[in-house]
């Protein structure tokens, strides 16, 4: 008998849900009860009342997994809706982190330039250190930090993946 191991992708997932104390803990929970790992997750709310919010979970798994991560969360009474949007094609994925950075002399000037060219907004500075501010995809965000640990990188605070569908559907 020779059982076939499925190849686990990377996935975003959408899940809109009732803005109630708890939810982000049943959630979370269900993902831990089951052994799959959450690697990027974001919430806030969406509607004017507050009433509703959009969790975003980045998560890899196999198809068959993703397929039964999908049905439990669907199975939530304050989930109203669970879409994944890697499986229904065009997103736009966002990511955004704060990099701080100390150095004099040469080092500051190359961490100015390599902000201008991954487009960073310097948010903070004093005369040994900046904070930057840098939006884009995890890739982007990922070899900014890269590069930036090379004149004087010190510490990261990163947001986690925002993503939303193209098109005019909503989730």
């Amino acid at each position: 008998m020779h059982i076939k191991e499925e190849k686990a992708e990377r996935h975003t997932l959408a899940v809109i849900v009732d803005n109630e104390p708890g939810i982000l803990a049943r959630i979370a929970g269900l993902f831990t009860a089951r052994g799959y790992n959450i690697e990027s997750l974001t919430v806030s709310e969406i509607t004017d009342d507050k009433s509703v919010s959009r969790i975003t979970i980045v998560t890899s798994a196999s198809a068959h997994v993703l397929e039964q991560i999908v049905a439990q969360l669907d199975r939530l009474v304050p989930v109203h809706k669970v879409r994944d949007l890697t499986a229904e094609g065009d997103h736009v994925e966002r990511e955004l982190a704060l990099v701080k950075v100390v150095g004099t002399g040469d080092h500051r000037i190359e961490a100015l330039r390599l902000s201008e060219v991954y487009r960073a907004r310097v948010v903070d500075a004093t005369i040994s250190s900046f904070v930057f501010e840098v939006t884009g995809t995890t890739e982007k965000i990922d070899k900014f930090i890269e590069l930036m640990s090379e004149v004087g990188l010190i510490e990261v605070a990163r947001t986690g993946i925002v993503a939303i569908a193209r098109g005019k559907e909503a989730a």
